[in-house]
């Protein structure tokens, strides 16, 4: 079995391209075509634990998603290289699922020739097992900077002779101008390959558009092949941690949830399913002033952070420690997921380079220490019994994933000298002695039916919902005949 490939190009990053693949695999899945969705690398705090050779390891969390689409089980090949970005200039490198120390300290423009072996492996193997592989790409094909280098865009289309759409935010204006002048940069050879172009996020009248798609054609051969209104509400998590500012509510607003946005947060896509529970309101608090009109049913959630120590600094530097304790000390429900979990306890301990050492924020008797090695693993676990604000959550089976370097404990002292602290699910979760604060290694909580169920009392949309809307979406909007041309022989 060779498969057709179909690759998802952008104009810029934030265009489209990882929720049209979405798209593609679940549209051609339903067509009863094995599929197979890939991205050679992608660049994301956003990971999510998978099947690897070695057991489990990282991908990027929008092509794990993918594959749920494609109704494949989501592993290492179709993402085989991840970046994790620590701080502005350096990443941690995860091949094949697994942290590789020896790319993470190789300068970048290096990198390409010791990856693409295994890149063009995992393409190569995907090819071989499927029908479809829906490819895509990074940022733009056209940075002729980055072109000598290349292991995401062209140099995969030309390795699986991948047919090639091209796609445009037409919201942010220029659209025309994206499309052709990307086009005109490519070499002649990939100009070839694009099949089709697509306008995304279009607000009004199509018909307004004439005669640009057409003179557009006129000058590159290669037609507009669907114009996609705006859609907001799609429920798909937002690639690469973006933050969608624009969700509101549904109905009157009975309860905020402030996720701390700290500039290497991580996982962000885990918080997707609370934007879609009546009367919730969810917000990215970056001051004090974002929490100071909470009340007392109200939750402040640390999430996960790729750089625990430098984002706990971060959240020092605008007050926000002081704004957190004053919401738990006022009765407010306080979250900490992995590295939030990690700041509300008294001390990060690190004697070995791998993240920093930092006082904690003092909330939970917990001292956290990096170990060397990294835990990456699938859980499945009970809540025990859980106490005040949380302790709807007593006995919920959840399922989950666990992303970390850090190992936490109880503070001996501090509960020998009378600290409470309640180990509210073992080595995993623990609960302040009021009942205000906790804290998890888990990621993935609201993601579990059973905890919104508990704490909200409703449920989201599923993700099966979410994916046929959005085949049936492109389906809707694509021209005629062109998803099914994509994949002839």
């Amino acid at each position: 079995m060779t498969a057709r490939c179909i690759m998802v190009l952008g104009t810029s990053s934030g265009a489209g391209k990882s929720w049209l693949v979405t798209a593609l695999c679940r549209h051609y899945a339903r067509q009863g075509l094995k599929v197979a969705p890939f991205k050679a690398q992608n660049m994301s705090n956003n990971a999510r634990v998978v099947d690897s050779h070695h057991g489990l390891g990282e991908i990027g969390s929008a092509q794990y998603f993918q594959a749920l689409a494609a109704r494949a089980e989501p592993e290492v090949r179709m993402n085989p290289l991840l970046l994790k970005p620590e701080a502005d200039t350096r990443s941690q490198v995860v091949l094949l699922g697994e942290v590789n120390e020896a790319l993470s300290q190789t300068p970048w423009h290096e990198r390409s020739d010791k990856v693409w072996p295994a890149i063009a492996a995992a393409l190569d193997a995907l090819m071989a097992q499927n029908d479809v592989v829906v490819i895509e790409g990074a940022g733009s094909p056209a940075e002729i900077n980055l072109m000598h280098s290349d292991i995401v865009n062209l140099r995969v289309a030309r390795h699986a002779q991948a047919r090639c759409l091209l796609v445009t935010d037409i919201d942010k204006g220029g659209a025309f101008a994206h499309l052709y002048g990307t086009w005109a940069l490519l070499p002649p050879e990939d100009q070839q390959r694009i099949q089709g172009f697509v306008l995304n996020k279009f607000r009004g009248d199509a018909s307004l558009l004439a005669p640009a798609p057409e003179m557009l054609q006129q000058l590159t051969g290669v037609p507009t092949v669907a114009v996609l209104p705006m859609w907001w509400q799609h429920g798909l998590p937002e690639e690469d941690g973006v933050f969608d500012d624009r969700s509101r509510a549904h109905g009157a607003v009975t309860k905020t949830v402030a996720v701390i946005a700290y500039p290497r947060i991580s996982n962000l896509d885990e918080f997707q399913a609370l934007k879609n529970v009546p009367g919730l309101r969810l917000l990215w608090a970056r001051s004090p002033a974002d929490l100071a009109g909470l009340h007392a049913g109200d939750w402040v959630i640390l999430p996960g952070s790729k750089h625990t120590s430098s984002d706990l600094a971060w959240l020092r530097q605008q007050g926000l420690d002081a704004a957190v304790a004053r919401h738990a000390a006022q009765g407010g429900a306080v979250l900490g997921i992995c590295g939030g979990l990690q700041m509300l306890g008294e001390a990060l301990i690190d004697t070995h380079g791998i993240d920093g050492n930092a006082p904690g924020l003092g909330l939970l008797p917990l001292v956290t220490q990096f170990a060397q090695d990294k835990t990456v693993m699938k859980t499945r676990v009970a809540f025990g019994q859980v106490h005040g604000a949380w302790s709807a959550l007593s006995g919920v089976d959840v399922a989950g994933y666990e992303i970390h370097h850090g190992q936490t404990q109880g503070h001996s002292a501090m509960l020998a000298g009378g600290a409470v602290l309640h180990e509210v699910m073992p080595g995993l979760a623990w609960q302040s002695g009021d009942g205000q604060v906790l804290g998890t290694y888990l990621h993935g909580l609201f993601e579990c039916p059973a905890v919104l169920q508990a704490v909200f009392g409703t449920q989201a949309p599923t993700l099966e919902t979410v994916f046929d809307g959005l085949a049936d979406f492109i389906e809707q909007h694509f021209e005629p005949q062109v998803l099914a041309r994509l994949v002839a022989l």
